[in-house]
């Protein structure tokens, strides 16, 4: 059939109709909240390149996560930011390190929420960097132990998943393979499995202070050109033991969370990065753009690309909008 039959317009024509035929609805437990949190007490630090966002001592965190659970979210994800950095970044499994404290703070306050950790040595290390240096190099097989004792301290503290971003090859295995040794066979591991080199993390690493002392992270990080090669990262952590995948950054990549989506069965995850929240924050407060809207409608375009799990600075903002 033919124009005047077929009228697509007809189905847009009130708030009613419009809602009944959406294809697409996020909802706030698609969500995920990042946390930073940093050793010592009674902080909360603004972090300027991320308005709105926060640094929290564990002290700080009850009235937080209180607000995190009472709009509805279900899952925070902690970043660390120790007192203290040494060359293999020892302090990341501390038993009382910052994120294990965070955790058993997180769960008495709020029990109910899942408590996702990063596991990466970049916030941890003196140098910056991802893993273990061997002159100017990071060497991937050294760095393995490192990343499954972290994960371990965080998982015996309480953490209700683990979520590697590291991008070594081969530290989904050496994961799943510490935490079963210790029994901890339940603990859920959410891999950073496609994790691109992007210009996008720029202010997190204000955020976690992990800007690299030298050099970049192009040798263990994803080329931002390849496509078929974030198809092999995802599909070898899947082999090696990854419950959850993700695509890291979101936006610049939804055409890889397209064909991850078409391409595997398992929930798949998509980090709006730091870049790509501060981009919004920025144009919205010269008022180029309305900046909840442009934010709602990122996190639609991520989710429509095939996106299970969005995390997101965004997300007590969205919590608060889809409340309305």
């Amino acid at each position: 059939m033919s124009f005047p039959q077929q009228r697509l317009r007809r189905l847009r024509g009130s708030e009613a109709f419009r809602s009944m035929v959406q294809e697409t609805r996020p909802n706030v437990t698609d969500l995920i909240y990042p946390l930073f949190v940093v050793e010592g007490s009674r902080t909360l630090e603004p972090i300027p390149s991320m308005p709105g966002i926060s640094r929290f001592s564990p002290d700080r965190l009850p009235e937080e996560v209180q607000e995190i659970a009472a709009l509805g979210l279900r899952a925070v994800l902690l970043f660390g930011i120790p007192a203290a950095k040494d060359a293999t970044g020892s302090s990341a499994w501390r038993p009382d390190g910052v994120v294990q404290q965070a955790i058993r703070v997180i769960k008495k306050e709020a029990p109910e929420l899942v408590v996702i950790t990063d596991v990466c040595l970049c916030e941890y290390t003196s140098h910056g960097h991802c893993g273990v240096v061997r002159g100017r190099e990071v060497d991937n097989d050294a760095t393995l132990e490192l990343l499954s004792r972290m994960a371990l301290s965080h998982a015996e503290a309480g953490a209700d998943m683990v979520a590697p971003s590291d991008m070594m090859d081969g530290r989904v295995q050496a994961i799943r393979n510490s935490l079963d040794r210790a029994g901890l066979t339940r603990v859920p591991i959410m891999s950073y499995a496609a994790k691109f080199a992007s210009a996008f993390y720029g202010p997190f690493r204000d955020a976690a202070q992990s800007a690299p002392e030298f050099g970049d992270r192009r040798s263990y990080q994803m080329d931002p050109h390849n496509r078929r090669e974030a198809l092999r990262e995802i599909a070898l952590d899947i082999e090696e033991g990854a419950d959850i995948v993700m695509v890291k950054p979101a936006l610049a990549y939804l055409d890889i969370l397209r064909e991850a989506r078409d391409s595997f069965l398992h929930p798949l995850a998509a980090y709006n990065v730091s870049g790509e929240y501060a981009m919004v924050k920025a144009a919205a407060a010269r008022g180029w753009i309305d900046g909840e809207q442009a934010a709602e409608e990122i996190l639609i375009a991520i989710r429509r690309a095939g996106a299970d799990l969005i995390l997101t600075y965004f997300a007590k903002e969205m919590a608060r909008r889809w409340k309305r």
